[in-house]
């Protein structure tokens, strides 16, 4: 298939991307000396950043390829907020789904950077689950924008930071699936196994082994075959796509099966990687419905954004070309 087209192409494609979103706050210095109060390194800052993470980040890659983007999901009715739903709306995302709610706090990530190494990160969020008016609104803001836009593929992006509650879960897929929408997941431990009947199931291989309560050192196919199978039989879900981190990515379904090796990175930060590589999957398998392509591009995706530091967008024409060179 023409990889270059197929890529070109996603521009044409009706997104949404459900969960929960969060702003990364770098705050860039220099270490000269070490604390005279503590034995800690004193970072003298020399600017401030603020950037789009967690669910954000895959909206941020979708519309990096010209596909149109809502963002589904909840934040505090905060300074923080505003300035995530400005920085979407900058980057061309959709926020006019989002809610704002007085009872929680929005997800803010502080790294501290030196040397391009994270000295210290600071976490400001709020976990529990939504409560039940939030999780409706929510919910109703997403029935209507499928009735109205019919997108293509509906991403579903989990944090565990308590946007994607059980029954908004269930609720999502189902609503997808009456309507033909292609769904697809990058799940965490909490609601692991709610992810039933979606198109692909992107997990991590950590993930994996905590979720299945497995015990290994090394992967082969028989053993990731068998991973899928035990995944097939409590989610009903088509296809797997497992990152191997730094030994690939691994994906299976309608007897189709292959481990696609990593590509040598000079690797500066994986954050944000995940994120790449379910968003260029989604992309690629609703515009090709082929799910080794799929893999294959994400793949070559996930590598490239862990070259630079923080979390970033993919490139899309440094990875037409990554994929020219790669894929041939």
């Amino acid at each position: 298939m023409n990889v270059e087209q197929i890529l070109t192409n996603l521009s044409q494609l009706k997104v949404a991307v459900v969960g929960d979103i969060m702003l990364d706050t770098y705050w860039w210095g220099k270490v000269e000396r070490i604390s005279p109060e503590a034995p800690v390194p004193v970072v003298a800052l020399d600017k401030k950043e603020l950037r789009i993470g967690g669910a954000a980040n895959v909206a941020l890659n979708t519309v990096s390829f010209g596909a149109s983007t809502a963002i589904f999901s909840v934040v505090g009715d905060d300074d923080d907020g505003k300035a995530l739903q400005q920085l979407m709306n900058k980057q061309g995302i959709t926020t006019d789904y989002l809610v704002f709610s007085k009872d929680r706090t929005t997800t803010n990530k502080t790294r501290i950077i030196s040397r391009n190494q994270q000295m210290m990160r600071l976490d400001a969020e709020v976990t529990t689950d939504l409560s039940d008016e939030t999780e409706e609104k929510l919910l109703s803001n997403f029935k209507a924008f499928v009735a109205k836009e019919k997108p293509h593929v509906v991403i579903l992006e989990d944090y565990n930071k308590g946007v994607l509650t059980e029954t908004l879960i269930a609720s999502v897929i189902n609503l997808c699936n009456e309507n033909n929408i292609i769904t697809t997941v990058d799940p965490k431990r909490k609601n692991f196994f709610a992810y039933k009947e979606v198109t692909i199931f992107k997990p991590n291989l950590k993930e994996v082994k905590e979720a299945l309560n497995l015990l290994f050192d090394e992967v082969d196919a028989d053993l990731l075959n068998t991973i899928h199978l035990q995944l097939s039989d409590a989610l009903h879900h088509t296809y797997s796509l497992i990152t191997l981190s730094e030994k690939g990515a691994f994906y299976q379904g309608n007897d189709i099966s292959k481990i696609i090796p990593s590509h040598r990175r000079n690797i500066a930060d994986v954050s944000g990687a995940g994120d790449t590589v379910i968003a260029v999957a989604s992309l690629v398998y609703a515009a090709s419905k082929n799910i080794g392509l799929a893999a294959e591009v994400a793949n070559i995706a996930g590598g490239l954004v862990c070259e630079e530091v923080g979390t970033v967008a993919i490139d899309k024409i440094k990875l037409i070309s990554e994929c020219k060179t790669l894929l041939s």
